[in-house]
């Protein structure tokens, strides 16, 4: 009876102990895993990474894999550099909003084309985007509060996103080219003028400038050559007419042959 008591203490001492190794170790790898100065928490077992406004000037690089939402936020990040977000397969929502962005490499958001679903681009400090940085996501794009250089290259990066941006999205020339344009509403003033036709019609005048310039050059060098032959060629006729008889007669078929 003893010995059941004894096994019996001894057992639940051991299923204790093994219980607090197991609850330490999984705060210990939660803590991890979260990146340093970051939240986590994981509402139905989907882990939501919020770093918002910690001072952070670029992504942090211990994001975990399994990230659902990522809350970047009212930070101080310039720039998205290239398949920083490829590992993170289950996120669907990424919030980059009120940072200080001012370029996106073309691949930033490569790995996400099929899971993200919302990505904010708000409030940053960005005037123009390749085509090519969006044009394979499925997100809903937020774009408002930019600093956009509305020209032609703007327009074709609109043209990737339209559906995913819509019409409610507030995006204003803050410089335009046309200069007449800024200042507005680029959907406004889409809907009126082609940015690339303007731009086209100002490379066709300045090819046009260009071309004449080279025509006029060349005929002016035409004429001169000419002109100076011409005054050459009277030149030495008037050396043969002091010339005696015979000499002349010679040299001057020469020169008419030159000249001719």
């Amino acid at each position: 009876m003893e010995l059941r008591n004894r096994f019996l203490r001894h057992s639940v001492a051991m299923w204790l102990l093994l219980q607090s190794f197991v609850l330490m170790t999984f705060c210990f790898n939660s803590a991890t895993t979260c990146p340093k100065g970051c939240y986590c928490a994981e509402p139905e077992k989907r882990l939501i990474v919020r770093c918002s406004d910690m001072h952070l000037r670029e992504v942090p690089k211990d994001i975990p894999n399994n990230t659902w939402k990522l809350y970047l936020d009212s930070n101080q990040i310039t720039s998205i550099p290239r398949d920083v977000f490829k590992d993170l397969r289950e996120l669907e929502e990424l919030d980059l909003s009120n940072n200080a962005i001012q370029h996106l490499e073309t691949g930033a958001f490569r790995g996400l084309n099929e899971s993200l679903k919302i990505l904010n681009l708000s409030h940053n400090k960005l005037e123009t985007v390749n085509e090519d940085v969006f044009s394979r996501l499925k997100a809903s794009i937020k774009l408002s509060g930019n600093p956009w250089f509305c020209d032609c290259r703007l327009q074709e990066m609109i043209k990737t996103v339209n559906i995913k941006i819509g019409l409610s999205n507030d995006i204003i020339c803050a410089t335009a080219y046309p200069e007449e344009h800024a200042k507005k509403s680029f959907l406004e003033v889409a809907h009126h003028v082609n940015f690339c036709n303007v731009h086209k019609k100002t490379t066709d005048v300045a090819m046009l400038i260009t071309m004449f310039g080279w025509f006029t050059m060349v005929i002016s060098y035409l004429v001169y050559y000419v002109r100076q032959n011409q005054e050459d060629a009277r030149r030495h006729l008037e050396y043969l007419k002091s010339l005696p008889s015979k000499q002349r007669k010679s040299e001057a078929s020469s020169t008419i042959s030159t000249v001719v």
